[in-house]
């Protein structure tokens, strides 16, 4: 039993990590546009805001197996293959991107406008105003929603399981529902809680170190 869970926690772990970070990458690029281009922000640009806003609803309203069954054609074309471990970081990534832009869109909205409004007097260019300045007051909030992204995309990739995608999510299909292997259901569940919590964890504790 060990032999087939503990792979399966490995590819569980590459998929969710590496799907996140191109996700964080995707969704932080997404987040800077929208905060420049919003009403009242550096950049103001309301149509492209609008366009921008609908393709990430658009794109966060999908459930993840359908999305996941939708890109089947992208996944191939990308990577040769449309299932397996590595063919589930496509559709993972795009289904957390949009996911990850809003909660940093937040995050760099919860910044206090007097202390940009500083920086500008200061001579503050748009991008030193970005980077040097709500990047480092809503880093809290950022790390929580990196954690809190990472966490989704664990759930994702147990569905995944469904579709080809491997992981533990497949282990428990293969063997906890079709065969009836309760005690493998119930290994594989008490895994992907204690997977969940040392996520949640590591996010609090790198949230209290930059809260200081």
């Amino acid at each position: 039993m060990f032999d087939i869970l503990f792979p399966a926690l490995g590819e569980t772990i590459y998929m969710s990590f590496v799907a996140t970070f191109f996700a964080v990458i995707i969704g932080f690029f997404l987040a800077i546009i929208l905060i420049l281009s919003s009403k009242g922000g550096l950049r103001q640009n309301l149509k492209l805001y609008t366009v921008l806003d609908v393709v990430i609803n658009t794109l966060r309203s999908f459930p993840f197996i359908i999305l996941m069954i939708v890109l089947f054609p992208l996944t191939k074309f990308l990577i040769g293959k449309s299932i397996g471990t590595t063919a589930a970081i496509i559709p993972l990534t795009i289904g957390a991107a949009p996911f990850i832009a809003r909660l940093i869109e937040s995050a760099f909205k919860e910044v206090d406008r007097g202390v940009i409004e500083a920086a500008k007097s200061f001579g503050a260019s748009d991008w030193q105003i970005i980077f040097k300045v709500m990047l480092i007051e809503a880093m809290p909030s950022i790390i929580s929603a990196i954690t809190l992204t990472l966490i989704t995309v664990i759930g994702f990739s147990a569905m995944a399981g469904a579709v080809g995608g491997g992981g533990l999510g497949d282990v428990a299909i293969k063997y906890g529902y079709y065969r009836f292997q309760t005690d493998t259901m119930i290994y594989t569940v008490i895994i992907l809680i204690a997977l969940v919590q040392i996520c949640q964890s590591a996010g609090d504790y790198l949230y209290k170190i930059t809260k200081k």
